[in-house]
């Protein structure tokens, strides 16, 4: 009697067992950053270090922390906005700060504007966003360090490459 009940215990629970979903644990399901190369504008081939190279995210007022505050970098990877279709950065070459904690450096105030796709990887990990019709805006005053900017591919889906090319 005992097994016919462990039986039945099993046949009508046991499905329940099996309909559930793994753990959840996300693995690899990230919403890209944007890369950015920055290249040596005489010699359009030749990748060339930003000095002291500072990003602030417009109306954040912090430094973006995907890489070293003021270092010398030829690469970047900055997050954009998921929640808007636009995402505005200052781009500061030779960074530092007066005795009065004001900026000195070269600002140039870049807006890049896309539209947003997202997709739902599972109950783990959410949603991803892909960025598409990527395009930029650079402000120009009187010093731009910034020469000319290079939109490689329009869809930031992952983060393996470079999407944007910066000449100085």
């Amino acid at each position: 009697m005992r097994i016919i009940k462990f039986v039945f215990f099993f046949l009508l629970i046991g499905p329940i067992f099996l309909a559930c979903e793994k753990d959840d644990i996300c693995v690899d399901a990230d919403t890209p950053f944007l890369v950015i190369r920055f290249y040596d504008f005489e010699n359009q081939t030749e990748f060339k270090s930003v000095p002291a190279l500072r990003v602030l995210g417009v109306g954040n007022g912090t430094p973006v922390n995907t890489f070293a505050d003021r270092s010398a970098l030829d690469s970047i990877a900055i997050p954009l906005k998921v929640d808007d279709t636009n995402s505005a950065f200052n781009l500061i070459a030779n960074s530092a700060d007066d005795e009065n904690d004001v900026e000195t450096g070269n600002i140039d105030n870049l807006t890049l504007t896309y539209t947003t796709k997202k997709d739902f990887r599972s109950r783990a990990c959410g949603y991803t966003v892909t960025f598409e019709d990527l395009a930029h805006n650079l402000e120009t005053d009187a010093d731009n360090w910034i020469k000319q900017i290079v939109i490689d591919t329009t869809v930031v889906a992952n983060s393996a490459s470079a999407h944007v090319k910066i000449y100085h």
